[in-house]
């Protein structure tokens, strides 16, 4: 069993039971889970147990608060008293689930489960207290800090506190897409159509590894672009880039060969074959969406030319890695 799997049995267990203390406020608030960690992704495994698993669910609501959301308090937002009524009945819930047990509240702030005031989860995993961003700051936040805002599920939302807000920040404006994969195209044409070889005549094995990494980081971030999905944190990268059908899974064992094998003359000849063999596959995919309009093998050439789609022209003229 999972930590999502873990929650959803818990809130089918008592979630409907804590509400029901609560009439007036079922519309002011949604239950489920989501953000940082593993389990928030499907991710974990019994690895992943010896630190925050636990059973439980998250109430996101918005909590009146001296700042305001959008000029004003959010119309559902709970008082301090309601929002304090809460945390007290979740508390209350049982301790021991299914052979776990869940954490202890926190005295200030820091808790995964239980009441999750919206404003703060917002400003945290998206810089703004309601999750309305202009495109720079589409372009500024890392998408792993926009995946903990739209990951895990939402079992009860019959006030659409939190489920417009996750489909807006579901994916990236088009814009912000074609402008980060631009950069990451440019990336990989410099670390690894370009430097990577000449590391290598230079005698610099350790600056062509690093030339291999960062082919292979971009690489990874170019096919989650591609397919419209955003990129997790580090240590995640290559499970979920595995997940994105028969392309990611290629991908994945390539890139994995490339910054794991050595550096001799031999083998380095072998990796660039492969670094190239992985541009043509991109370049298809490129072509195939319809977001490059160059006829050839350069990734560089592919950048500015997806760099060129960009329709916001104050974006497009920005630099071409102001997106990475």
């Amino acid at each position: 069993m999972n930590g999502i799997q873990l929650a959803k049995s818990y809130y089918d267990a008592y979630g409907a039971e804590l509400l029901a203390q609560f009439p007036e406020l079922q519309n002011k608030v949604a239950l489920g889970i989501a953000g940082s960690g593993s389990e928030c992704l499907g991710y974990d495994d019994e690895v992943s147990q010896d630190h925050d698993f636990e059973p439980g669910f998250c109430i996101f609501a918005f909590v009146e608060d001296e700042a305001p959301v959008g000029g004003g308090f959010a119309s559902n937002a709970l008082t301090r008293k309601e929002a304090f009524a809460l945390e007290r009945a979740y508390a209350k819930l049982p301790k021991e689930f299914q052979g776990f047990e869940r954490a202890k509240m926190a005295p200030v702030g820091g808790n995964r489960r239980g009441l999750v005031d919206l404003r703060e989860f917002l400003l945290q995993t998206t810089g703004t207290p309601d999750g309305v961003l202009t495109p720079e700051q589409w372009l500024r936040i890392p998408e792993e800090s926009l995946l903990e805002a739209t990951n895990g599920a939402i079992w009860q939302d019959a006030g659409g506190v939190f489920a417009p807000i996750r489909e807006r920040l579901s994916y990236l404006p088009e814009d912000v897409h074609r402008k980060k994969l631009a950069g990451c195209l440019l990336l990989m044409a410099q670390a690894g159509q370009y430097n990577y070889l000449r590391c290598i005549r230079h005698g610099e094995t350790g600056a062509a590894q690093l030339a291999c990494l960062n082919f292979a980081e971009n690489a990874i971030h170019a096919a989650h672009l591609l397919e419209k999905r955003y990129m997790p944190y580090y240590k995640w990268a290559f499970r979920s880039l595995r997940g994105l059908g028969d392309f990611g899974a290629e991908l994945a064992d390539d890139l994995e060969g490339l910054i794991t094998a050595g550096n001799d003359a031999e083998t380095a000849e072998s990796k660039y074959f492969v670094i190239e063999d992985i541009a043509a596959r991109v370049i298809d995919q490129l072509m195939d969406a319809q977001l490059t309009q160059a006829n050839c093998g350069d990734l560089e050439k592919h950048a500015y030319s997806v760099n060129d789609g960009v329709a916001d022209g104050a974006l497009r003229n920005l630099h071409i890695l102001s997106g990475v």
